[in-house]
């Protein structure tokens, strides 16, 4: 038995190459294995289930052949696209997973999560977290129309950009207090997550115990995926795109 960990592919139309590269991901590694899960900014912005572009059409139809395939799907919202709902999950056959969630994986409790709310160094974007996840302000945005919603998107990500640009390598970063907070309060010896763009496996001191953090990469010149096998454990793996 097989699951399969996927995070921040950022699909878009200017990035064809990583459209593609999910394609064949799905073709060649995830039809048929027992779980995948996505743990967020699958997309790199989605304004609401009721916007349906061509990419979005054509990757809904990619995920809704995993579960057709027997596949349990999971989707994770990210900081991109944590306006994902349930239509959309319902079209492609995907359960929506809070964040955090433990799951038990093949008899080892493990943490998902997409990531963000572990870089608490970043009190300006947490700040703005808080906000976006608020669940009477993302009412309010929906009720808006597509068009306004769109432009909106466009301009959060430009003022995203520019403030990424000034802030130094350790705020963008999870917070290592942040990271045994969570594990300890969960109970748990293992944690997944994206969102740095900081493949690794790193190890972590816990008050029962040695824990680990395993990272996710985004997708560009690679892919990443982490791999867990019934027998074998867990493993980070990296493919050409």
């Amino acid at each position: 038995m097989t699951t399969l960990f996927i995070s921040d592919l950022h699909l878009e139309e200017s990035r064809p190459d990583i459209t593609n590269a999910f394609l064949g991901f799905v073709e060649e590694k995830a039809l048929g294995v027992e779980q995948l899960y996505i743990l967020g900014d699958f997309f790199e912005a989605w304004i609401g289930d009721d916007e349906r572009t061509p990419l979005q059409e054509q990757i809904a139809a990619a995920l809704r052949a995993v579960s057709d395939s027997g596949t349990r799907l999971y989707l994770m919202h990210g900081n991109r696209d944590f306006l994902i709902g349930e239509d959309y999950c319902n079209r492609i056959g995907a359960t929506l997973l809070d964040d955090p969630t433990v799951v038990d994986l093949y008899g080892t409790p493990t943490l998902l999560m997409h990531g963000d709310s572990l870089c608490t160094a970043d009190v300006e974007y947490q700040k703005f977290r808080a906000n976006m996840r608020n669940p009477q302000w993302q009412q309010m945005i929906l009720q808006r129309p597509l068009a306004e919603r769109q432009q909106m998107a466009r301009q959060l990500r430009e003022i995203s950009m520019a403030k990424n640009q000034g802030k130094e390598e350790f705020i963008m970063d999870v917070t290592a207090d942040e990271v045994v907070k969570e594990m300890e309060a969960h109970g748990v010896q293992r944690l997944i997550h994206g969102h740095t763009h900081r493949p690794n496996i790193h190890d972590v001191e816990l008050a029962d115990g040695q824990g680990k953090r395993w990272v996710l990469g985004d997708w560009g010149k690679l892919g990443w995926q982490i791999v867990a096998d019934s027998e074998k454990g867990l493993r980070l793996e990296s493919f050409e795109i």
